[in-house]
């Protein structure tokens, strides 16, 4: 009998607990969308972090999905560079000052290639789009050379390197993983086409 009651009462506890959030295990819809979106990118984690607040707009359209990957690789691209322009030569060493010049160039090429994809995904017409898909793919392949170039800069100075310029090789590396992502979802939107 006390063994009965004691089952009861947990069964009554657990029924209870669930029902104050009884969704808490089943992802939102706009959780769906973007695992669905992330789920032909390598680094989906990422992917669904950056891309959940464009879940409610992009739903299961590989055109939005493609435009919000570039409009975040964007963002990051800017900020990554913004903070380049402000690094401090005297806080590096001489190779690192020039790997830093070189970078700060690569990621402004990044950005203009960005940005053209950007504006393409704006305007695809089904009469170009396999042309367009060509240029985009060109474009956002030269964003991403461009930032494995700059970190490859930084791996051929001195091995002993700055904490700025560990900084700088995780925020560029973060912002190749975006822009790796960008390309992910343009791929999809290329085999799926309009």
């Amino acid at each position: 009998m006390k063994n009965l009651m004691s089952s009861s009462i947990t069964f009554a506890l657990v029924f209870f607990l669930l029902s104050l959030n009884p969704t808490s295990s089943l992802p939102s819809k706009r959780e769906t969308y973007v695992q669905n979106a992330c789920s032909v990118t390598r680094y989906q984690d990422l992917c669904a972090k950056t891309l959940l607040p464009f879940a409610s707009v992009a739903k299961n359209s590989p055109s939005k999905w493609a435009r919000a990957g570039v409009s975040v690789a964007i963002t990051d691209n800017k900020d990554v560079l913004r903070h380049l322009l402000k690094t401090r030569l005297s806080t590096i060493g001489k190779r690192d000052r020039v790997a830093l010049s070189d970078c700060r160039e690569l990621l402004q090429d990044s950005l203009d290639s960005l940005h053209k994809s950007l504006a393409v995904l704006r305007t695809l017409r089904a009469s170009e789009f396999q042309q367009q898909m060509s240029d985009l793919a060109t474009w956002l392949s030269t964003s991403l050379t461009d930032k494995d170039t700059c970190l490859d800069g930084f791996e051929k100075t001195s091995t002993r390197s700055s904490s700025t310029v560990r900084m700088i090789r995780k925020r560029v590396t973060t912002s190749l993983y975006l822009s790796s992502n960008s390309l992910a979802l343009l791929n999809k939107l290329a085999a799926n086409g309009l």
